[in-house]
């Protein structure tokens, strides 16, 4: 999708890595730039079971109880594993910061724009893209919601 849309972006190889903190200091950026992807089950009675992706900030944590709130649902909580990983098409640690999946939204936390360069893994836990924050806004159009705390 990258190399289509033609925007500049750089493609990092490192060891394998799926926590955030760690692959932040492998790639040699600052945590607040790590692009933090995380699939979040918000539960009814409006939502009905809604499927979001959250991106948020590496130095910060999704605030779930937002999440929620943004879908009129009840409670959300972190996608089980084996769902996460069949909706993003990566396994866990690795999701990246576009839904691509009918069944997922995309919800992306304003701190992150604040960011000249965001850094995420590219759906492998050895490879990463460093790609500016402007792109991926324009390329991904996530829904800008404050989530993170």
């Amino acid at each position: 999708m990258l190399k289509e849309s033609g925007v500049r972006y750089e493609l990092l190889s490192h060891p394998p890595e799926g926590h955030t903190a760690r692959a932040s200091e492998l790639r040699g950026h600052p945590l607040s730039a790590a692009a933090k992807c995380m699939i979040v089950t918000v539960e009814g009675p409006y939502a009905g079971d809604r499927q979001v992706l959250a991106v948020i900030p590496g130095d910060r944590r999704v605030a779930l109880p937002r999440v929620a709130a943004e879908f009129g649902g009840r409670r959300a909580r972190l996608a089980r594993r084996e769902l996460a990983e069949r909706l993003s098409g990566c396994v866990s640690g690795s999701i990246i910061p576009f839904a691509f999946h009918d069944e997922l939204s995309l919800l992306a936390d304003p701190a992150l724009l604040a960011e000249p360069v965001l850094y995420f893994n590219a759906a492998r836990l050895d490879l990463s893209v460093a790609l500016a924050t402007e792109d991926y806004r324009a390329l991904a159009n996530p829904k800008i919601v404050p989530i993170a705390e």
